[in-house]
């Protein structure tokens, strides 16, 4: 098994990857919404629209 970041062989503590750094690599892309899940659900859209219209609101105005 390679690692999913960089190919390199898998290490044993770190699997499916090779090291840390690459684990913290693709947890990183999870958190900056790199990666998705995708859903078909119409209710799933309404919310995450619902949630990005609340974040603006709560960012101070610039005049």
């Amino acid at each position: 098994m390679s690692c999913p970041i960089c190919r390199k062989p898998t290490a044993q503590p770190f699997r499916p990857f090779c090291s840390k750094r690459c684990a913290d690599m693709d947890l990183a892309k999870w958190f900056s919404g790199d990666y998705a899940v995708p859903s078909s659900d119409p209710q799933d859209a309404e919310q995450a629209i619902d949630e990005i219209e609340k974040l603006g609101e709560d960012r101070p105005k610039l005049h």
